[in-house]
């Protein structure tokens, strides 16, 4: 089992950044893909970003290119979310979620964290 925590949410104005923390326990988060998604009121799900296990491959969403960057530190068990030009339209929940490699389907997800950004 892995136990997933996401951090670092909060309200910001349209323009500014946040980083986003994940961090996972139960178990080393060594051979999991980890991805980034976000939902927002009234809205479904929708993937933002993920990183390979070694961190040496990314995949973004279009909504996300050039602005999130997507990081992972496994000695500590942690990924990373930073956003920036945040858009009024990046409100939304954010939660990580863990697959292993061989998977497609994400396994294990967080309660999520709250961005709110304002104009």
């Amino acid at each position: 089992q892995v136990q997933l925590v996401e951090s670092g949410g909060g309200l910001v104005q349209a323009g500014g950044s946040l980083r986003l923390s994940c961090a996972a326990s139960g178990r080393t988060l060594s051979r999991y893909v980890m991805g980034w998604f976000r939902q927002a009121p009234g809205k479904e799900r929708e993937f933002v970003v993920a990183i390979s296990w070694t961190g040496g491959s990314t995949q973004y969403a279009d909504s996300a290119k050039g602005r999130f960057t997507i990081s992972r530190d496994n000695a500590k068990n942690t990924v990373y979310l930073q956003m920036n030009s945040l858009k009024l339209e990046d409100t939304a929940v954010y939660h990580c979620a863990a697959r292993l490699e061989s998977r497609h389907l994400y396994d294990y997800w967080g309660q999520g964290t709250q961005v709110t950004v304002s104009s």
